[in-house]
């Protein structure tokens, strides 16, 4: 299992003179240390209207920036906002390529169809995003490995464009998406491409049932839309290592962990996200064909009660003020957070690569943790990567 790192470049209140400028110098002094110590991916997200959850609003210009103070560590957008309105699908291929050749191969690209507030901040129907993905995820490869391109479909009359520049890696770069329910998941291998999801509000039995998942999806794909399968599951999780578990307590780990469930629930306006889901995955399951991989998946959690992280959640959503600790020990329980000593993160990173992910994402800059905890969390993680990646330093 690689392990990776996973970047949202977060900044909270209270604000002083200049934290912007702060945030970007430390992550690119985050990204240094990360490259030095043999971390895989340097994951970067993109958001907008976002506040203090995340500054990153122009992911590619920051793996720009990461990509000329570094030497190995692989660069990934996780991941281009799909629909056209935020990318359109020529300007995502000539943007990704040109990192590619700054990178000299560095690049990983993931697409993702966004959620509700981007949309609308966008001026993007919701009933688009889904077509409008597939297509990118169509186009985007194909403008990479042909010298002249030509697409004919909604919203899109292309003819014999030569698109460039080409990658630097040939015949192009891997493909992800973004994922966070188990029809995306389905979808990603699918179309043959890496999944990017999260374990940070899931049971380690739900990650191992998604891995399922996505492994049966991808697994049955005869057309990807690459020139290649790129058969990875990678998963971000909430880390911090400190010296002693004590101090990796003591240091703010619960606060930053509930600060991240509440904003995030908030930002992306979870509660209409899941009845959404939920409207989607009834149809799967009354679909008289059996509604595929996911309808099987899903009609195995018809009669399980919910779980404990998904009732606080529940109450997050409407509009309860859960205490942070409370937060932090039910997310614990389920071990879906690796916060502790080396040694604690050392079992609990066992653990999910016993599960089969291809590569954790640590998502070590989170809420009010100071940038010196995060530089610390990172080398400490550093430094067990050799046994988890023996191929790295």
């Amino acid at each position: 299992m690689k392990i990776d790192i996973f970047n949202e470049i977060q900044d909270p209140r209270p604000w002083r003179e200049g934290h912007e400028q702060d945030r970007f110098r430390q992550a690119i002094e985050q990204a240094k240390l990360a490259d030095e110590l043999g971390y895989g991916c340097w994951w970067q997200v993109e958001h907008h209207g976002a506040e203090e959850f995340s500054l990153s609003s122009a992911p590619e210009l920051l793996l720009a920036a990461i990509s000329q103070h570094t030497s190995s560590i692989r660069l990934g957008h996780s991941a281009v906002l799909a629909p056209a309105r935020f990318n359109h699908p020529i300007r995502v291929a000539e943007r990704a390529a040109t990192l590619d050749h700054l990178s000299a191969g560095r690049v990983e690209l993931g697409l993702t169809r966004s959620t509700a507030p981007e949309w609308r901040l966008f001026g993007i129907d919701p009933e688009q995003v889904r077509p409008q993905t597939q297509q990118a995820f169509e186009m985007v490869p194909r403008m990479w490995t042909t010298e002249r391109f030509s697409y004919h479909g909604d919203g899109y009359q292309i003819d014999d464009v030569p698109i460039s520049p080409k990658p630097y890696q040939k015949p192009h770069p891997p493909l992800w998406q973004a994922a966070a329910s188990p029809s995306s998941f389905e979808d990603a291998g699918r179309r043959g491409v890496g999944v990017l999801g999260t374990t940070l509000w899931e049971s380690l039995e739900r990650v191992r049932r998604m891995t399922g998942l996505y492994r049966a999806a991808v697994g049955r794909c005869e057309n990807p839309v690459g020139a290649f399968v790129n058969d990875q599951i990678a998963f971000f999780t909430f880390v911090h290592c400190a010296e002693t578990d004590e101090e990796a307590m003591r240091g703010g780990a619960a606060a930053a962990a509930a600060w991240y469930t509440v904003t995030a629930l908030g930002f992306f306006e979870a509660r209409a996200a899941f009845l959404e889901n939920l409207a989607r995955h009834q149809a799967l399951l009354d679909d008289p064909a059996g509604g595929g991989l996911t309808g099987e998946f899903l009609r195995e959690e018809v009669n399980e009660p919910p779980t404990p992280a998904q009732l606080v959640i529940g109450r997050i959503l409407e509009g309860e003020q859960v205490p942070d600790d409370e937060i932090f020990e039910v997310l614990s329980a389920q071990d879906s957070l690796i916060v502790g000593s080396p040694e604690t993160c050392r079992k609990k990173l066992r653990v999910y690569a016993d599960l089969g992910i291809d590569r954790l994402m640590c998502f070590h800059q989170v809420g009010q943790l100071s940038h010196e905890q995060v530089l610390t969390s990172i080398r400490l993680i550093g430094e067990l990567i050799p046994e988890f990646d023996p191929g790295r330093k």
